[in-house]
């Protein structure tokens, strides 16, 4: 079984229409092309491929409790999801 990190960053990836080796954990949504419906599919597809509920409000994403301003953030936010879960 692959890695959060690893799953997160082939998530992001095909949502970007980039190679997995493109993204880097400094990189941002927007510098990987990635807009706000690219942002909410990358959130339901993360939601589906780790059975959590992602606490994202796609209208005012400034007011999430879950930091998408770089790819490591996300993995970090979605680690925790993972642990506060299990």
């Amino acid at each position: 079984m692959s890695s959060i990190k690893d799953q997160v960053i082939a998530i992001i990836a095909e949502q970007a229409v980039l190679e997995p080796e493109d993204v880097t954990m400094d990189s941002t949504l927007e510098s990987l092309g990635i807009d706000s419906l690219g942002l909410v599919e990358s959130i339901f597809a993360i939601e589906e491929a780790f059975d959590i509920t992602v606490p994202f409000n796609a209208n005012n994403p400034q007011d999430s409790d879950f930091d998408i301003s770089s790819v490591e953030s996300i993995i970090a936010g979605i680690e925790r999801l993972k642990a506060e879960q299990g």
